[in-house]
């Protein structure tokens, strides 16, 4: 009889008071690291060759505006989320905000409008699957126009040394590449106006309407040694011709 009156007497639990879900946090004040903290993956490999193609790249269209020439970026594709990014190899990204890309140090491509129009990832042991799969999925997603893919070592990663896709009607189709008689195997970028060519496990850039290859920082600097030279030489040979023709005036 106890029990019973004290479960009679006992006020039921009253419910929860019910609470409003947090406002949306701006995406402003929403923190993206400039990094992930982690290292290039397989970096002894492959950050030699990330940078000879970013700086290439970058000194061809240095003096273009509106051009952005970069890798290794943070880039993030859901604004509000910054567990959703991407880090390419190297992007090129047409007609953008520069100095937006620049303050923000990352790539956050709502705010930019638009995707890079030029993606290329560099092969290696322990990105070569997410290559051909995840990323490649994801750049046809966020509607990259075009993905290309290279291996230095000819294929051991991805079963050839070069390929370069476009997006066509929301599906990436590949480009026609052709080897040369040298063994050189080359495609056509539209988004660049460059061929891109494997040789002899280097990827290179022509020109074809210079008709011109691309130089590295290494060649660059080569040449501007040479030419250095030969102006020095330049110099002192014509020192010496006009030595010569003080002598000759003095003794006539």
């Amino acid at each position: 009889m106890t029990a019973k009156l004290f479960q009679t007497l006992t006020p039921a639990a009253a419910p929860a008071p019910h609470k409003s879900p947090p406002p949306a946090q701006p995406s402003d004040t929403i923190f993206y690291p400039e990094t992930d903290g982690e290292p290039l993956p397989d970096g002894e490999m492959q950050a030699p060759l990330y940078q000879e193609i970013v700086t290439t790249l970058a000194a061809h269209f240095r003096d273009q505006p509106n051009t952005r020439v970069n890798g290794n970026t943070m880039m993030y594709y859901e604004e509000g989320n910054p567990r959703r990014h991407i880090s390419p190899d190297c992007y090129v990204a047409f007609d953008v905000d520069v100095g937006l890309i620049e303050e923000h140090n990352t790539y956050r491509i709502w705010a930019i409008g638009k995707p890079p129009d030029f993606v290329l990832e560099i092969a290696s042991v322990s990105t070569a699957s997410n290559d051909v799969g995840g990323k490649r999925e994801l750049y046809r997603s966020l509607g990259v126009g075009e993905y290309w893919r290279y291996d230095s070592t000819g294929g051991d990663f991805y079963g050839e040394p070069l390929v370069g896709e476009y997006l066509a009607d929301g599906r990436y189709q590949r480009f026609e590449l052709r080897r040369d008689l040298d063994g050189a195997i080359r495609g056509y970028s539209p988004a660049l106006g460059l061929d891109l060519c494997w040789v002899d496990s280097r990827l290179r850039f022509y020109n074809p309407v210079t008709e011109v290859w691309l130089r590295n920082f290494t060649e660059t600097v080569d040449l501007l040694e040479t030419t250095e030279a030969a102006h020095q030489a330049a110099v002192a040979r014509i020192a010496e011709l006009e030595a010569e023709l003080r002598r000759r005036n003095a003794s006539g």
